[in-house]
């Protein structure tokens, strides 16, 4: 009997390479939307704008994918696999991951800082540790990833606490962009799933282009103008929905060919890279006590949740 040749992305170098590139591309999003909603006049109260904003993004990022999966030769033969089934497995992807997680996290992120809000999204890491240990029977937390868990979640509590030890925590803005976080971690073990069926390529731009167009024609029904800018606004764009295109594209295929927790481990990147470009590109002031003291804390928690798992094989 013919063994299956094992994936290059499964190898943990390649496996780290890749999974390092989505985290900080992923980074690179949230000074990113600060500046979109600039560019494309988004007022600080327009729900329905920011929606349209990212709807346009994913709808966008989805189209680039299927591009790229159109000049792959075999795409037809893919597209005429896909069952009922699994159209609707595409559409429940769609809608958690794109729709109705990004939905939060744009509201999330308009209403705090995107130094806040890339610490705060970081807990999708341990909500995924939690999350696992009930869905995978060799994925348990143990005493380490425990800690790692608490450390994690001290670190929320932290970056939202202010030198008078008051705690700056709004439902609109932090709250968001933490349910934004879960919503991250449940499409992921989804993700995975469905991927064991469906080619990650294919999955991807689906699941982003009808997510995005959801989330675009939810904007338009309640009033919002299709977005428009200048041109430095639509190089954003582009820039934002190839961002999203490479990461997801990658990202999907590096959980069918490896454990979560694996790859999940370098989330820890996604904070650092998206405070000090918030620093970079927005001005924004990252030597503030809570951040210097949060930042770490997040990193230590992330390492310690998924160090140990990354050893263990799919």
């Amino acid at each position: 009997m013919q063994t299956m040749k094992p994936s290059p992305l499964s190898r943990p170098l390649i496996a780290s390479l890749l999974a390092s590139l989505c985290a900080m591309l992923w980074g690179s999003a949230y000074p990113s939307i600060k500046l979109g909603y600039e560019l494309f006049l988004v007022g600080p109260d327009d729900t329905a704008a920011k929606m349209a904003f990212a709807g346009l993004r994913f709808t966008f990022a989805g189209l680039l994918v299927l591009l790229f999966r159109c000049f792959q030769q075999g795409d037809k033969q893919r597209f005429k696999s896909l069952d009922g089934k699994a159209w609707i497995q595409i559409l429940v992807l769609g809608l958690l991951q794109t729709t109705i997680h990004y939905a939060f996290f744009y509201i999330g992120v308009s209403y705090t800082t995107g130094a806040k809000s890339s610490i705060l999204n970081s807990s999708s890491v341990f909500f995924s540790a939690l999350l696992a240990h009930w869905v995978y029977a060799n994925d348990h937390i143990s005493l380490r990833k425990g800690l790692g868990i608490l450390l994690g979640f001290i670190s929320v509590v932290m970056v939202n606490l202010e030198p008078n030890l008051g705690i700056t925590f709004s439902l609109k803005g932090e709250g968001f962009v933490i349910i934004a976080a879960f919503l991250t971690s449940a499409s992921a073990l989804y993700s995975k799933r469905v991927s064991r069926k469906i080619d990650p390529v294919l999955l991807t731009s689906m699941q982003l282009f009808l997510g995005g167009l959801i989330l675009l024609s939810l904007a338009l029904s309640q009033g919002a103008s299709f977005p428009t800018s200048s041109l430095a606004g639509y190089f954003l764009l582009l820039y934002m929905a190839s961002l999203s295109a490479v990461a997801f594209s990658i990202w999907t295929a590096l959980l069918k060919h490896n454990k979560v927790s694996s790859i999940t481990v370098f989330n820890f990147l996604i904070p650092v890279v998206g405070t000090f470009l918030s620093a970079l590109l927005l001005g924004e002031s990252i030597f503030r006590l809570q951040y210097l003291l949060a930042l770490p804390l997040v990193v230590a928690g992330i390492v310690l949740v998924t160090y140990s798992s990354s050893k263990t094989p799919v």
